[in-house]
């Protein structure tokens, strides 16, 4: 029993023997947590080399864009064909992708050699031996019947501009075809399909092999984000954001980069961790100097590098007794293979003591077991360093999203990954400890790359035709030149049919007149209460005005709710609650018993016959008050001030908030003469010739008048622009028919546009996994202020998202985009129309006064022109556009139509003691 276990103590200390002297004779690839961190963290540095334009051209890691946008989302569909090239065989396949994603994908394959002859000689010769292959395989299966789409799996680097393109950057792994270098495959694979006939095929899509292993795992995992080689050669993919790449237009969604990290080092970065055994197979290869990493790490120069270390080994008397066999010098006798069968569980030591014999050798058991830790070293430095690489992938996607822990699966492919039986277990985990903040699912890419160009030319495919629908959708809101100048042209027909006494009556556009004869001179003063009614909050003011000085103006306000019983209760209801708003302002500012002169900003249309008298034509904005359509809205306020019997107050003017807006433009600017809101609804006023207004008395000078083209459309005249979306939204509103073109311009309904257009693509299946969530349903839901966010350039995809899980949507990268495309076109729909209106109202102005030219002012107001990144930019050029002869300049209303309120107050005091003087 004794001597039992003293063999087995001899035998342990014997192979702690061993071991001991293989680890101090590879000291330098046994690499530390610190020095893995290292490396790590220098392969980010490369990343972002390669990813900048400025540094692109020398980084060793080229970091390739593939043009591969996204990855399958199951509902890929069709018979597709893939070529997979990249060793000393080719695949061809055909893959079928079932829609229900029940039936998984079925596959046939056929493997084909590449004679030798080929791979050094010419690349005609290569690429038609390709397709004559490709020929065999259709026939032989009987395929050639209809046009099929098909990928091209092509495993060296490439650089791509479009998914059908690639330029051959450099060749590896022994191919050397000649006139290939330089040019782009696709069209070579093209060119030799079209020589050799009779193959009807159209090439969708090249994929590096990466991607394809990528692209395969993602259609099982759609967490599926990153793809790894580690076979042959090795290289990575992962999917990086639009935004951090420099080589590509654009800036919204994410793309697929091929880092073509068997490069890194190329530069010098890894030249410490370079050993002297690497140096040597490096110089050995056909391409010295390149892709050091691949050569560190790879199943093509993993074998040599043991074989090198055991002939050193070997001489200096550590292995072997001293003695070398022939085989164990001649290169490329000693391969990966054979690492794997020593690195076995079982029968390791027994397969070592085979393969040194079979190399010539006479080994003993503690050679065997030397070998064996030599391989160990070898193969776990090779797992040690894609793991730090890898690690530096993991964070960059958890930094890019912004997430203190990321969950993401890894597809990997490679016969170092299958067939090393410990590889696996040993990169798992030292990438999680490398980076604990990523959970990763390792997934073996079961079927291969050529499955992968498969999936990706079924993704292409499907974008392909989501793109056609979603631009088939969004086309019915681009507005051509022709139909601006139409638009400008009805509006202008409206305008002057509201005008004319016996158009009026039935003109969409009312031309209401508002006795406001003249803007500020500079010259007004006093103190003065202001009303201003015009949503779901009122705003009483006071405001004081110090004479001749512009800029003068001091403002105290409070703001009062309307809750919507009110807004929809009795008109009595209606203004007896704004009264109390006005009583509780007057207790506030300790003016109970002060009469001052008012102005009511009142921002529904009226016909007024005064500047004190407005009868409301229409309730909008939601307010359905009963009794008040018809109703002089002065007379109502001052039954309802009596009715309280608190205070007096002298209702001088009642206006409209786009006429206040002028006014309060106007006292900074005296060139503005026409008034804007862009808000939760939509207006225009603007200063007319008395002798135009035919319904007024009088011609002399001028009048404001109040457009209201919020009802412009009406009459039917805008029914070709209008789609399918405005009239649901104008079906589904309070007032059925009415105010189309303010449906079409207002920020009260852009959001329920939006939210139309985003079910009706979701039922499509192109949004949101065409799952229609309840909170998208509810009418509303979509505000304004979600276009003007959602459409900021400041805001990345990752923030257009969280807008949207907001709504209850849970939304990938490529959801956000489209979202972000329909918000565009809704709103910049919205801009031209608006600027098209106000093409034609300065267009009538320079012909009133008989210009050639005109300079003008605008004054705006309204939260969809302020908060909005595009609106304002999109109107000024719609405006500049279709009104060349008229330079026309905006300006915000910083102080609203409150201000505006009392400046007209302070402009009809003015006007009236003007008439009353005697002359």
């Amino acid at each position: 029993m004794f001597a039992v276990h003293l063999l087995s103590f001899y035998f342990s200390k014997l192979q702690e023997d061993q071991i001991k002297k293989v680890d101090r004779y590879l000291y330098a690839m046994r690499l530390s947590d610190d020095q893995l961190a290292d490396i790590s963290a220098r392969f980010r540095q490369e990343m972002e080399k390669g990813l900048s334009n400025e540094s692109n051209a020398t980084a060793a890691v080229k970091m390739l864009p593939t043009h591969v946008y996204s990855t399958p989302d199951g509902s890929e569909k069709g018979e597709f064909l893939a070529l997979d090239l990249g060793g000393s065989k080719f695949k061809v396949l055909q893959v079928k992708v079932s829609e229900d994603r029940k039936g998984k994908v079925q596959m046939e394959s056929e493997t084909f050699p590449i004679p030798e002859e080929f791979l050094n000689g010419r690349g005609t010769e290569l690429f038609e031996h390709v397709a004559e292959s490709l020929k065999s395989f259709l026939r032989k299966h009987h395929i050639n019947h209809t046009r099929k789409a098909l990928g091209f799996t092509f495993s060296f680097p490439c650089a791509q501009s479009k998914i059908d393109e690639g330029v051959l950057l450099s060749w590896s792994k022994n191919f050397k075809a000649r006139g290939v270098q330089g040019n782009n495959v696709v069209q070579l694979l093209r060119k030799a399909i079209q020589k050799v006939g009779d193959v009807d095929v159209d090439v969708l899509a090249m994929v590096n092999d990466t991607v394809g292993a990528m692209m395969t795992c993602g259609y099982d995992d759609q967490n599926c984000e990153v793809g790894v080689i580690i076979g042959t050669g090795t290289n990575a993919c992962y999917i990086e954001e639009m935004r951090h790449i420099d080589l590509v237009e654009g800036d919204e969604g994410r793309m697929c980069i091929n880092t073509e990290w068997g490069a890194f080092g190329d530069d010098g970065v890894l030249d410490d961790f370079i050993t002297s055994f690497d140096r040597e197979i490096d110089a050995a290869s056909i391409n010295p100097g390149k892709q050091l990493f691949e050569k560190m790490v790879s199943g093509m120069y993993m074998g040599e590098l043991v074989r090198l270390i055991l002939l050193k080994m070997a001489k200096k008397g550590l292995l072997f007794r001293g003695q070398v066999s022939d085989a164990l010098r001649t290169k490329g006798t000693f391969q990966t293979k054979h690492i794997c069968l020593i690195e076995q569980y079982k029968g390791g030591l027994e397969n070592t003591k085979e393969i040194l014999e079979d190399l010539g050798l006479n080994p003993s058991e503690d050679d065997c077991i030397a070998v064996q830790h030599v391989c160990t070293i070898v193969s776990f430095r090779s797992a040690n360093l894609v793991a730090a690489a890898l690690a530096a992938i993991l964070t960059r996607i958890r930094e890019n999203k912004k997430l203190k822990t990321l969950r993401t699966t890894v597809g990997v492919d490679g016969t170092v990954y299958r067939t090393h039986p410990q590889y696996p277990k040993r990169l798992h985990k030292v990438v999680r400890h490398l980076v604990p903040d990523c959970h990763v699912r390792f997934v073996l890419s079961e079927s291969g790359s050529a499955k992968g160009a498969a999936m990706v030319t079924a993704v292409a495919q499907r974008l392909a035709s989501q793109r056609k629908e979603i631009d088939d959708t969004l086309a019915a809101f681009a507005l051509s030149p022709t139909q601006l100048q139409e638009v400008k042209a009805k509006m202008r027909v409206e305008l002057e049919r509201g005008l004319k006494k016996d158009s009026h009556p039935t003109a969409s556009v009312k031309m209401l007149p508002t006795y406001v004869y003249r803007t500020p001179d500079g010259t007004e003063r006093g103190k003065y209460l202001a009303l201003d009614l015009g949503g779901t909050n009122f705003r009483v003011l006071v405001v004081k005005i110090r004479t001749g000085m512009r800029n003068s103006v001091r403002m105290y306000n409070k703001i009062y709710a309307i809750p919507l019983e009110i807004m929809q209760g009795t008109g009595e209801e209606l203004f007896d609650h704004i009264v109390q708003c006005i009583s509780d302002f007057l207790d506030y500012m300790g003016m109970k018993n002060t009469r001052l002169p008012l102005g009511f900003t009142f921002s529904f249309p009226c016909n007024q016959t005064g500047i004190d008298k407005g009868d409301l034509v229409c309730w909008t904005k939601g307010f359905k008050a009963t009794e008040c359509e018809g109703y002089d809205v002065v007379d109502m306020l001052r039954e309802a001030i009596k009715r309280r019997n608190e205070f007096d107050l002298d209702i001088v003017a009642i206006v409209n908030d786009t006429v206040g807006t002028m006014m309060t433009c106007a006292y900074e600017d005296p060139k503005c003469q026409i008034g804007l809101i862009a808000g939760t609804g939509s207006n225009v006023c603007y200063m007319e010739e008395m002798k135009n207004i035919e319904f007024v008395e009088g011609d002399e000078g001028q009048m404001c008048v109040n457009t209201e083209w919020g009802g412009f459309g009406a009459n039917d005249n805008i029914e070709d622009i209008r789609t399918r979306y405005d009239r649901e939204v104008d079906g589904g509103s309070l007032n059925p028919g009415k105010q189309r073109f303010e449906k079409m311009t207002s920020g009260m309904y852009l959001g329920e546009i939006v939210r139309r257009i985003l079910i009706d693509l979701t039922k499509h299946g192109l949004l949101f996994r065409g799952r229609i969530t309840e909170r998208l349903k509810t009418k509303g839901i979509f505000e304004t202020k979600f276009l003007s966010q959602i459409e900021s350039d400041r805001l990345a995809l990752l923030q257009v998202r969280s807008i949207l899980q907001h709504l209850g949507l849970d939304s990938t990268c490529d959801d956000s985009i489209i979202v972000k495309e329909v918000c565009g076109a809704v709103s910049r729909r919205a801009a031209q129309l608006c600027g098209a209106g106000m093409a034609a109202v300065v267009d009538k102005i320079r012909e009133n006064r008989g210009l050639d030219n005109l300079e003008i002012t605008v004054g705006v107001d309204g939260t969809l022109y302020k908060l909005h990144p595009h609106f304002s930019t999109i109107l000024k050029d719609t405006v500049r556009e279709l009104a060349p002869n008229c330079k026309v300049d905006f300006i915000l209303s910083e102080d609203g139509s409150g201000k505006g309120a009392a400046l007209i107050t302070a402009v009809a005091q003015q006007h009236y003691t003007d008439k009353q003087e005697p002359h």
